[in-house]
């Protein structure tokens, strides 16, 4: 983005539309921006009004004007730049969600049924496995894509249908879901809204499914296994805060301990998943839910340099494990690049406030500093 700046009355600006702008701000500078192919305009200065009130007050008669109002911070004062109306958003294509969504079915179904003969070592499909891991998985997949989905449409903004990515090849036989948002989202407190609307809804199934499917796993000695199997390779889950603490209300003990692990049934790795996957999508960066929540909560500067700071802290962790380096680079990629809000300045009031921290917290809870150890029989 280049910016040219200058003395307002210099730039050729319709009078209208100045004069529009007067009508809620004090303007102490006009600068043109290049967005693409584009030089636009933006005013630089003081409200005369509550940042919100102001943006409702000029926005139906920006939009009869066939333009958008992007209301920013700038330092101790605001702007706000003058775009284009954007058109109106495409309706998405329900048979893709469809499509991809039974593809994702089948993948999770031929991932989760893959069982282990505990006698001979032999592993084989089970078609019942298969079902429970894929209806546990999604469910709580679709649960949190459907918590951003409801909460975006009554908030009145254009989202596509979840779209699953099926991935047979993957432990989990998905790369999750998303669903893209089509429309600018209006203030904080709607992006809060949205982006902890996923991982609240998600949790809210994954806990249960996890307590269901801890309970129906065994708890076996690790040496006897080893003996009993020594040319199987496991891989041992991570403990976040939440998952140590479900093991041991189920199990009545810390696992694993005394030589004992948990040897997860397929529902239990889903609810595991789950709560993994809740922990990715909350990391405080970018476009990922907790970035969206930190951003709500704290502005656009705090927001960029708690990117910058997560991309550097799962840079170290990858000596934790290495896909932490993946991460890294994702988040140091996406954490650059966000969509604007329509109002990015008011801050969060009263219960918003609380929410974004609540959101903040979940995370602590589901975080898992070691997602995944390969365990190499002798």
């Amino acid at each position: 983005m280049s910016i040219m700046s200058s003395n307002y009355q210099s730039i050729l600006v319709p009078e209208a539309l100045r004069a529009l702008v007067a009508e809620v701000m004090l303007i102490d500078d006009l600068e043109t921006v290049r967005r693409g192919d584009l030089d636009v305009p933006r005013f630089v200065g003081r409200l005369k009004f509550e940042a919100q009130e102001a943006y409702d007050r000029i926005h139906p008669h920006l939009r009869e004007m066939q333009l958008l109002g992007l209301l920013q911070e700038e330092h101790d004062r605001v702007a706000l730049l003058i775009v284009p109306a954007l058109p109106t958003p495409r309706p998405s294509r329900l048979w893709i969600a469809l499509l991809l969504f039974a593809l994702t079915i089948a993948s999770t179904m031929l991932t989760g049924g893959q069982e282990l003969n505990w006698q001979t070592g032999e592993s084989f499909f089970d078609l019942g496995s298969g079902l429970a891991f894929s209806t546990a998985l999604l469910g709580i997949l679709l649960a949190h894509e459907l918590g951003h989905y409801i909460v975006a449409r009554r908030e009145g903004i254009a989202v596509s249908y979840p779209i699953f990515i099926p991935m047979p090849i993957f432990l989990l036989g998905t790369m999750g879901a998303f669903i893209s948002i089509k429309e600018p989202v209006p203030n904080r407190r709607a992006l809060l809204a949205i982006a902890i609307a996923g991982p609240l809804a998600g949790l809210i199934v994954a806990i249960p499914v996890l307590l269901i499917g801890l309970a129906l796993s065994p708890v076996r000695n690790i040496a006897d296994v080893r003996a009993a199997l020594p040319d199987i390779s496991f891989f041992t889950e991570g403990n976040s805060l939440l998952y140590a603490a479900l093991k041991f209300l189920v199990f009545g003990r810390f696992l694993p301990s005394g030589g004992d692990d948990v040897y997860m049934h397929p529902v239990a790795l889903a609810g595991w998943a789950g709560l993994l996957v809740t922990g990715l999508n909350l990391l405080p960066a970018g476009q990922l839910d907790g970035g969206h929540i930190f951003f709500a909560l704290f502005g656009p500067r705090a927001a960029q340099w708690m990117s910058m700071a997560v991309a550097l802290l799962l840079l170290a962790m990858g000596f934790l494990w290495s896909g932490w380096f993946l991460w890294a680079i994702i988040v140091a990629l996406i954490g650059q690049s966000r969509s604007p809000l329509l109002n990015e300045v008011t801050p969060l009031h009263g219960g918003w406030r609380l929410l974004a921290l609540l959101g903040l917290a979940v995370f602590m809870l589901v975080f898992t500093p070691t997602p995944i150890t390969t365990v190499v029989m002798p």
